[in-house]
């Protein structure tokens, strides 16, 4: 016969079967979805804020709900959030964990419960449309709290989890999600800074600080003004933006160790004896086990860091040691379900030790330099859709640094040398060996090294031409300051107009299928000044420029600008044929050139050209605005999938407040 327990018990209705048993928070879901909890149990609110949360179980119920099932049950629901809000603010910490928690299931298993909702839809699910500003208020104000106070590093962490769960609810664009309007009007920025700012807090929860302060700066940024855009525009505390850059830098500085080390499994593991005994051939096919996956949201951070914020361009010099991040031990932290490449904190202790004893013999580093080396092996393979984005924002992070008066002097800087070792693609016509004795320069010939590495490694069917004119234009905006303040820098040029008039031999051959796709002109005329040592491009523009069709107006410009580079050339030949001819000298060597050039550079005549050192500088909007609104919608994407709450390890967090408590 079957017995019935009291329905406030840990047991539900069993028989004599012995059904197996139901915790009691599962009870108590039940109840919330059926009827007014309140009813049979006065001091349901209170008990189940002591139960341990059921997240799996929660937001699957959501999920199951029907249209009808919504409507009925949605006071119960907004009294849950209305409760949940109300628990943060009490002294008993596993109230609040359980609250944090509860609030996080809910956003993620209303989210999942319609996936194409709009904002509108979810406030009102969650919390009701004449209630929604004062519990938002509510809500922001106790997170705020919470981040700001000396309270436990585990809150924190689950405060910014819920932050993040809030930011990405409702569709993939974060700009439709109307809930966000509320954390626009009660800012946590100021919470955000100051986690950036602390040692402390900056360790457990800069990443997801930095992550959660990048998307936020990207809601409605073309269609309103953004109180996060407007704020981060004016920081100008150096602990703050220091702090924020070393979140960044060690971010990739993960990432850059983490590649070497299984770029060295690679080199030492049977593949690698294999590839010797056969050449080279396969090379490329056993790097690419090494395509791992990038870090998008922690490059819009840097993205967004630099060109906001001015003073942010200091924090990219700030110099310090560069020490193997897996020298340090590692700590346990909150981390994602999944672990990716790069997309995981780095240990606390180096997170922990901003100010470390400068070693005169041990090798200096700043964010800089591990930007570039990370790109350096982003840019490798621009084939993934994901290192094409990534490739793209570094080169536009690269154009607003170039852009900037002091970072070029800080790049020209010939006091300030260092030695940047850049990953190079493997490639059968080149062997792929480390220059153990890099030499220590300006980083700006670190900066060239880079574009001509890209320019040499790209030339293929699937021409990415966007790439190629970004990164020709920043080595002409590099040149033009060096012009403009007169500076000198011993770089090896022979390098970089080899890898220039390659580029033009390549555009000249594959002129045919590059022009059904590509405005090539555009490119060539970036480098016009290097056609000079060529004859057949002139051929090419000169026939397209004198026929009807898309690309007349650009071939003709590109002509005009090779007025020069043909008078060079017909000035210098005939001079250079005779001098080899009256010394009796087959093949002229280099320098012997230079003093056929130099004596006869008197009677050149060149036609002035206007705006050579002239560039247009770096806007966002409009060009950039569709390419941030999918890289934004990609990040979401791939953040939501990372922020999982059973990653916080229940068991580990009850036991902690428990013995608080």
């Amino acid at each position: 016969m079957a017995q019935t327990e009291k329905k406030a018990g840990l047991l539900r209705r069993t028989s004599s079967s012995k059904k197996p048993l139901k915790e009691k928070v599962l009870l108590m879901y039940e109840d919330i979805f059926t009827e007014d909890p309140t009813k049979s149990n006065p001091r349901f609110w209170d008990e189940l804020f002591l139960m341990k949360v059921n997240l799996e179980h929660l937001e699957g119920k959501l999920e199951a709900l029907d249209g009808d099932e919504v409507v009925k049950i949605r006071d119960n629901i907004n009294s849950l959030f209305h409760h949940c809000v109300q628990a943060l603010a009490e002294e008993h910490q596993i109230k609040v964990v359980n609250a944090l928690q509860t609030l996080c299931a809910l956003f993620r298993g209303v989210h999942q419960k319609n996936k194409s909702a709009t904002g509108f839809d979810i406030i009102n699910m969650l919390m009701g449309f004449d209630k929604a500003e004062l519990r938002m208020k509510e809500l922001m104000e106790s997170l705020d709290s919470l981040l700001c106070g000396d309270g436990s590093e585990s809150l924190k962490s689950l405060c910014l989890k819920l932050l993040l769960c809030l930011l990405l609810t409702s569709t993939y664009n974060i700009s439709q999600n109307t809930i966000l309007e509320y954390v626009m009007i009660n800012s946590i920025f100021e919470a955000i800074l100051q986690i950036l700012s602390d040692v402390s807090s900056r360790a457990r929860h800069g990443y997801d600080a930095v992550v959660l302060l990048a998307l936020l700066v990207n809601y409605r940024k073309y269609e309103s003004v953004n109180p996060y855009i407007v704020k981060l525009s004016i920081v100008d505390d150096e602990p703050t933006l220091d702090g924020m850059g070393r979140v960044i830098h060690h971010a990739l500085a993960e990432y850059n160790r983490q590649y070497k080390e299984k770029e060295e499994e690679n080199q030492g593991g049977f593949f690698s004896t294999l590839t010797s005994m056969v050449g080279s051939m396969f090379i490329a096919d056993a790097d690419e086990k090494l395509s791992v996956q990038t870090n998008e949201a922690i490059l819009l951070a840097l993205y967004e860091a630099v060109h906001l914020n001015r003073n942010f361009i200091t924090v990219l010099a700030q110099s310090h040691p560069e020490i193997d991040i897996a020298t340090a031990p590692a700590v346990p932290i909150p981390a994602s379900p999944t672990t990716p490449l790069g997309t995981t904190p780095p240990s606390l202790d180096m997170m922990n030790n901003p100010e470390l004893p400068l070693d005169p013999n041990l090798q200096t580093s700043n964010l800089l330099i591990t930007f570039l080396k990370y790109s350096s092996i982003v840019m490798q393979d621009t084939k993934d859709e994901h290192r094409l984005n990534s490739a793209r924002l570094f080169l536009i992070i690269l154009t607003c640094i170039a852009e900037d008066q002091y970072a070029d002097a800080f790049l020209h800087d010939d006091n300030m040398n260092f030695r940047v070792n850049l990953h190079r693609m493997p490639m059968r016509h080149r062997k792929k060996a480390v220059d153990k004795s890099i030499p220590s320069r300006p980083l700006v010939c670190a900066v060239l090294d880079l574009m001509v590495e890209f320019i040499v490694t790209h030339m293929m069917k699937e021409f990415p031409m966007d790439l190629y004119v970004r990164c020709v234009q920043i080595i002409h905006k590099l040149i033009c300051y060096q012009k403009k303040c007169r500076v000198r820098i011993h770089y090896t040029w022979r390098e970089l107009w080899s890898a220039l008039i390659n580029l033009l031999k390549f555009l000249l051959s594959n002129e045919t299928s590059l022009l059904s796709k590509h405005n090539i002109f555009q490119l060539a005329l970036q480098v016009d000044h290097t056609l000079c040592e060529q004859h057949h491009p002139s051929c090419m523009l000169l026939r397209v420029s004198a026929n009807a069709g898309p690309w007349k107006e650009p071939a003709s410009k590109v002509t005009q600008a090779l007025v020069n580079a043909r008078a060079i050339i017909n000035h210098f030949n005939p001079k250079i044929e005779s001098y080899a001819t009256v010394n009796h000298i087959s093949q002229l060597s280099e320098d012997q050139v230079l003093e056929v050039v130099r004596t006869n550079y008197d009677t050149l005549t060149l036609k002035l050209q206007d705006g050579l050192d002239q560039f247009e500088r770096y806007s966002e909007q409009p060009r950039e605005a569709g390419f941030f609104k999918e890289l934004v919608r990609s990040i979401s994407l791939n953040v939501r999938k990372n922020v999982s709450l059973s990653t916080m390890s229940q068991d580990i967090l009850l036991k902690e407040f428990s013995s608080i408590s």
